[in-house]
């Protein structure tokens, strides 16, 4: 029987962009273990093992949409190297706290004198997405 949602699996991915650049894969560590149907990944990610059956491999291209939505540019903000304690650097990451207390992770862009960009954007914000991903094994919800 193929998974369907409620389904719990285990795969095994790598993922890149369209270019060819890979952003994460699980070679070398378990496999990525979540619930169908519960939300524990990305919706494109989620979809994809819909009807696989286990050492079935799929690849599919995930739009930003169904990733890590689109890049906004009201989350890039610039603030004065005087904010920080240390020395700010490009690629340095920073947590700001939201007025509503949610801490939000960010990442400095540029520097220019003073100014440092922050992008609070997810890192993959923007980006379609390319996933090989094989089905290891699954528990099957109806079984449960």
């Amino acid at each position: 029987m193929p998974v369907k949602t409620g389904d719990t699996v285990r795969v095994h991915y790598r993922g890149s962009l369209t270019d060819g650049t890979m952003f994460d894969a699980s070679e070398g560590r378990e496999p990525l273990a979540f619930t169908v149907g519960l939300g524990q990944v990305i919706p494109g990610f989620e979809r994809a093992v819909i009807g696989l059956e286990p050492g079935h491999t799929v690849t599919v291209s995930i739009e930003p949409e169904d990733a890590y939505g689109p890049h906004h540019e009201e989350l890039r903000h610039v603030v004065s190297t005087a904010d920080f304690a240390s020395a700010p650097y490009v690629g340095g990451e920073v947590n700001m706290v939201s007025p509503e207390g949610d801490e939000l992770p960010g990442r400095i862009i540029a520097i220019d004198g003073e100014n440092v960009t922050l992008d609070f954007n997810h890192p993959l914000a923007g980006e379609t997405l390319v996933f090989e991903i094989t089905l290891v094994e699954y528990d099957s919800a109806s079984e449960a």
